[in-house]
C-alpha cells in the first residue's frame, strides 16, 4: 500500500498546478490533462470504506454520444450512405488493428501518430490509422482489380486532440473509393460530385472544393529549385498554409528544413494562384512551369477534370488552389480537400497575405478530402502489381459537431425514437389487451410502446407522446373493446377516430406514410 501522506502530499501539489492553469487562463486541453491527473491522485487514496473508486471521465480525445447526439449522428450516416449507394458502391469491413509493418511508412511525418499495441503472441499490431491503407492491402490479398466501395468505421490517431473543433484520438471515417483501370479523370471526377452532393444535401452552408495535383505540386518544387531529398517535407510544410500566413510557411521552409530564400519565394509565387480550367492553361504556357514534364501532365488532367465536371454542373464549387499539398505520403496524382465557409467574417490568413482575391469568407475547416492513390496496392502485392485508386474520406466528426451546434442554435426538436403508435388504455385493468394489441402490431412491422405500468393514467401516456414525439395513441377502453374497435388519436391535433380492430393496421400505416 502507497503511504496515504505522500498521496495527500501529491495531491496538494497537483491542486495548485491545476489552480495556477486557471488563473493563468491555460488551454481546456492542458487544464483537463492536470484535472485528471488530480483526480487520478485522489481516487487511490479511494473512499472511506477503503474501497477503490474509479474516476468517471472518458479517456482523452474520446466521448460518449446521448440519444439526440445519436439520432443527429444516424441522420448524417444515412444521407452519406445514400449518396454512395446512389453511386454504385458495396460496403466492406477490415479489422480495427493492422500488422505494424502494413502502416509504417504510408503516411509521411504523420506516422509518429500511430497508434501502437504492445506485442500479441509474437504479432506487432497498430490501431489503424486510415481506413486506406487496409483497403489497399485488403485489394492485395484479395487479388482484387476493381472494386467501387465505401467503408466507414471508427480510426484511431495519437494526437494532441481539440475536441471542440472536431478533432479526437478516436472517430469515425467515411470512405468511398474506385478501384481499377479507367479512363483518366472519370472516376476522379465522380468522387468530386459525391463530395459536392452529400455537402449540399446535409445543408452546411457554403462550401468550397479545392483540387491540385501531387504532380504539379512536385513539378512546380523542382522548377522552383527544391532538392529531391526535401520534397516531401516542402510538402508537408506547403499542407499548413490553410492554418498559418505565408510568412510563417517561408520561415520553417528556410530555418527549420534548411531551403533557400529564393526557392520559397519562387514556391510563393506559385501557391497563391487559384483558379479554374483557365489558370491550368496559363500554366501549362509558363516559362518555368512548362519544364517539367510531370507538371504538364497533372495540369492537363486538371484541364480535362474540369471538363467532367462541368457536365456534372459542380464547378460552381470547385477551385485549381495550387496551395493545396494534403500531407499523405501515399498520394500520386489528383488531390482536394473541401472546406466549409463562412460568410462576413475577415478573410483567412492565408487568403489575406498572399495576393489572392481576399473574400468576406473564412474556411472554418476540412471537411472531406482525398486523392489519387496508384502505387499504394502494389506497395503490398508480392508481384508489385498496381491497381490505381481514387477516393474520399468524409470528415464525419467535424460535421457532426457542426450538425449538432445547429440542432442547438435552432431549440430543433431532435426524435431519439422512431416510434409510431403509443398504445394506450384509458381505464384500469387493460394490461392484458394492451399487450394483445401491440404484439399484433409488432408482428405487422409498426414501431410501439407501451407503458410498463398495469394502470397508468391517460394523461401521463399522453404527455410521454408529447415529449418523445410519438404522432398516434392506439387508445383501449372497455366500450372500444366492446364495439371491436380502437380509438386513434393523432397527437398533433388531438383529433380521434374510431377505427375497426381489423383496419387499425393498414389505417396506422397510411397516416405515417404521409407524416
Amino acid at each position: 500500500m502507497e503511504d496515504k501522506a505522500q498521496i495527500q502530499e501529491a495531491i496538494k501539489i497537483q491542486g495548485e498546478v491545476v489552480r495556477k492553469l486557471k488563473s493563468e487562463k491555460a488551454s481546456k486541453e492542458q487544464i483537463d490533462e492536470e484535472v485528471a491527473k488530480l483526480l487520478q491522485l485522489k481516487a487511490r487514496i479511494g473512499g472511506d470504506d477503503g474501497k477503490h473508486q474509479f474516476v468517471l471521465k472518458t479517456a482523452k480525445g474520446t466521448r460518449d454520444y446521448n440519444p439526440k447526439q445519436m439520432a443527429i449522428r444516424e441522420r448524417v450516416f444515412n444521407t452519406i450512405i445514400g449518396c454512395f449507394k446512389r453511386h454504385g458502391a458495396e460496403t466492406i469491413d477490415t479489422p480495427v488493428f493492422e500488422l505494424k509493418e502494413t502502416l509504417t511508412g504510408k503516411y509521411g511525418e504523420d506516422s509518429k501518430l500511430i497508434y501502437d499495441l504492445k506485442d500479441q503472441g509474437g504479432e506487432l499490431l497498430s490501431l489503424r490509422y486510415d481506413l486506406t491503407v487496409p483497403f489497399a492491402r485488403y485489394l492485395a490479398m484479395n487479388k482484387i482489380t476493381n472494386i467501387k466501395r465505401y467503408h466507414i468505421a471508427k480510426v484511431y490517431r495519437r494526437d494532441n486532440p481539440a475536441m471542440t473543433r472536431g478533432r479526437y484520438r478516436e472517430f469515425y471515417q467515411c470512405d468511398f473509393d474506385i478501384a481499377g483501370q479507367y479512363d483518366g479523370m472519370i472516376p476522379d471526377a465522380e468522387c468530386l460530385k459525391i463530395v459536392h452532393e452529400i455537402l449540399s444535401e446535409l445543408d452546411l452552408g457554403d462550401f468550397r472544393i479545392k483540387v491540385n495535383d501531387r504532380r504539379i505540386l512536385d513539378g512546380m518544387f523542382a522548377v522552383c529549385g527544391v532538392p529531391d531529398d526535401k520534397f516531401r517535407s516542402i510538402c508537408s510544410t506547403v499542407d499548413k498554409l490553410d492554418k498559418m500566413p505565408w510568412e510563417d510557411v517561408k520561415k520553417e521552409m528556410v530555418n527549420e528544413k534548411g531551403l533557400s530564400e529564393e526557392a520559397a519565394d519562387r514556391i510563393g509565387e506559385y501557391v497563391s494562384l487559384q483558379g479554374g480550367m483557365d489558370l491550368a492553361e496559363r500554366l501549362l504556357q509558363d516559362q518555368r512551369m512548362s519544364q517539367s514534364k510531370q507538371a504538364c501532365a497533372g495540369l492537363s488532367d486538371i484541364k480535362l477534370l474540369f471538363s467532367y465536371l462541368q457536365l456534372f454542373q459542380v464547378t460552381d464549387k470547385v477551385v485549381f488552389d495550387l496551395s493545396l499539398a494534403r500531407g499523405l505520403d501515399y498520394y500520386t496524382g489528383i488531390i482536394y480537400e473541401a472546406v466549409l465557409t463562412q460568410a462576413g467574417v475577415a478573410p483567412a490568413p492565408a487568403e489575406a497575405q498572399n495576393g489572392a482575391p481576399a473574400e468576406e469568407s473564412v474556411s472554418v475547416g476540412s471537411v472531406a478530402g482525398g486523392g489519387r492513390y496508384d502505387g499504394l496496392v502494389g506497395m503490398f502485392d508480392p508481384k508489385g502489381r498496381k491497381v490505381p485508386c481514387v477516393g474520399v474520406s468524409i470528415g464525419i466528426e467535424r460535421i457532426f459537431s457542426i450538425m449538432e451546434h445547429k440542432a442547438e442554435a435552432s431549440a430543433e426538436k431532435v426524435r431519439t425514437t422512431e416510434v409510431q403508435v403509443m398504445v394506450a388504455s384509458a381505464q384500469k385493468n387493460l394490461l392484458e389487451e394492451k399487450l394483445r394489441l401491440i404484439t399484433e402490431l409488432w408482428d405487422a412491422g409498426i414501431k410501439a410502446e407501451v407503458m410498463y405500468k398495469k394502470n397508468p393514467k391517460l394523461l401521463s401516456q399522453l404527455q410521454h407522446c408529447e415529449e418523445s414525439g410519438i404522432p398516434l395513441v392506439a387508445i383501449l377502453g372497455e366500450q372500444e373493446l366492446k364495439d371491436g374497435v380502437v380509438k386513434l388519436r393523432v397527437v398533433a391535433t388531438r383529433e380521434e377516430v374510431d377505427i375497426s380492430r381489423a383496419d387499425l393496421i393498414a389505417e396506422i400505416r397510411k397516416r405515417t406514410s404521409e407524416a
